[in-house]
C-alpha cells in the first residue's frame, strides 16, 4: 500500500487575465509539499492567451 504524504495537487489560475476580461482561463497543475508551504503558492507562468508571463495563485 502506498504511503501517504505531505504532497498534494494545487491548481494555479491566471490573476491578471480575470482583470483585463480577456475570454479563456490560463491554468496550470503542480504539486507542493504542504508542511513546507502551508499558504497559498504564488508563482509566474506564462499566459498563452494573453502572450506573456504573468503571476498565477494557487486556487481553492
Amino acid at each position: 500500500m502506498a504511503k501517504k504524504g505531505n504532497r498534494v495537487q494545487v491548481i494555479l489560475e491566471c490573476t491578471e487575465q480575470k482583470a483585463s476580461g480577456v475570454p479563456g482561463i490560463s491554468r496550470y497543475i503542480t504539486t507542493k509539499n504542504k508542511k513546507n508551504t502551508p499558504d497559498r503558492l504564488e508563482m509566474k507562468k506564462y499566459n498563452p492567451y494573453l502572450k506573456k508571463v504573468t503571476v498565477h495563485k494557487e486556487i481553492k
